[in-house]
C-alpha cells in the first residue's frame, strides 16, 4: 500500500485532467528546476526523461539506468509539495514482468503519475497495440493492488515515427488512443501535432482527456496554438516536454559562443536583466522564496 498523502495527491492530479481549465505542465529535470516551477504557481510537476538524462550527461531513450532515474525522481518528490508525474519512456524493461517491476520501484518514490510510450528508441515500428494495452492493463492492476490510482498518460508516437500520410497517422493515433483508454489509461498523449483541425479531431474522436506537446523547437519555427486556444479546442493537458531543458542548454551555448568569439557578455546581460528578477529565480529554485 502507498502512503495516504500519495493517494490524495494522485486523486488531485487525476481531477486536474477533468477540470474545465487546461492542465499546464512545465517539464523539469532536477530539484532546482522543479522547485522553481512549483514556486511559479504551477499545480503539478512533470519530468522530462530527456532532461534528466542530459543533466547527468546521457542521451535519451533509456540509456540512463533505472537506479539513476529513481534517484533523480526521489529528490524531486521530496523537494516539492505538489503532485509529481514522471516520464518513464517505454517502461524500463524488456518484457512485461521487468516493466512492472520498474514501475513498482518508481511508484515507491512517491510519484502519482507516469508517461509511457508505444515506441522504443523512437523506432518507426511501434510496439504492437495489443502488447502495449497489456502493459497498460498490468500497470493499472499494480496500481489497484497498491490501493491508489496511478495516473497513466499513454503516449502514442504514430505521428512522430510513422511514415504514412497525415491522415493515416491521425487514424492510427485515434485507434490506439481509444484502445489504450479501454486498457486503463487516464490520458492519451499524441505528439507532435500542431494544426488546430488535427487537434480538434483527436479531442472529438478519442474518448479520453488529450495531452498535447507544446515544444516550438520541433516545429521548424512553427509555434503551437496558445494555451487559451488549446483549452478552447478541448485539450485537457499541455506539456513542454524537453523544450525547457533544451532552451536552458541553448542559452549556455549562446553565452559561451559569444564570449569565445566576441569577448562580450550581451546575451548573459540581457538574460540577467533586470537583476532582481534573476536573483528571485535563484531564490525560488533553492527554496528561499516559495512563491511569487
Amino acid at each position: 500500500m502507498v502512503p495516504s498523502i500519495q493517494k490524495e495527491k494522485a486523486e488531485m492530479f487525476l481531477k486536474f485532467h477533468q477540470d474545465r481549465e487546461i492542465l499546464v505542465l512545465l517539464n523539469s529535470w532536477d530539484i532546482g528546476s522543479s522547485k522553481l516551477i512549483e514556486a511559479c504557481g504551477y499545480k503539478a510537476i512533470a519530468t522530462t526523461s530527456m532532461g534528466i538524462a542530459a543533466s547527468l550527461g546521457y542521451p535519451d531513450c533509456q540509456v540512463l539506468q533505472l537506479s539513476e532515474m529513481i534517484q533523480a525522481i526521489t529528490g524531486i518528490v521530496n523537494a516539492v509539495q505538489v503532485p509529481v508525474t514522471v516520464d518513464i519512456e517505454a517502461g524500463y524493461g524488456n518484457n512485461l514482468n521487468e516493466i512492472i517491476d520498474s514501475v513498482k520501484k518508481i511508484i515507491a518514490t512517491g510519484i502519482v503519475g507516469i508517461n509511457i510510450e508505444d515506441s522504443i528508441d523512437l523506432n518507426p515500428v511501434l510496439i504492437d497495440e495489443m502488447e502495449f494495452c497489456e502493459r497498460i492493463s498490468a500497470i493499472r492492476e499494480l496500481s489497484d493492488s497498491l490501493g491508489f490510482h496511478l495516473v497513466i498518460n499513454a503516449r502514442t508516437d504514430s505521428f512522430y515515427t510513422s511514415s504514412g500520410s497525415p491522415q493515416e497517422k491521425l487514424s492510427e493515433s485515434i485507434k490506439r488512443g481509444n484502445k489504450y483508454r479501454k486498457a486503463g489509461a487516464d490520458c492519451i498523449f499524441v505528439q507532435p501535432v500542431w494544426e488546430k483541425e488535427t487537434i480538434s479531431t483527436l479531442v472529438k474522436e478519442i474518448n479520453a482527456p488529450i495531452n498535447i506537446l507544446a515544444n516550438p523547437g520541433i516545429g521548424a519555427g512553427v509555434l503551437p496554438p496558445s494555451v487559451r486556444e488549446l483549452q478552447d479546442l478541448g485539450v485537457a493537458r499541455l506539456s513542454l516536454g524537453s523544450g525547457l531543458m533544451k532552451a536552458t542548454l541553448a542559452l549556455i551555448k549562446k553565452v559561451a559562443d559569444e564570449l569565445s568569439e566576441k569577448g562580450t557578455y550581451n546575451i548573459l546581460s540581457d538574460t540577467l536583466t533586470p537583476l532582481p528578477d534573476a536573483a528571485l529565480a535563484y531564490k525560488m529554485a533553492v527554496g528561499i522564496i516559495n512563491e511569487v
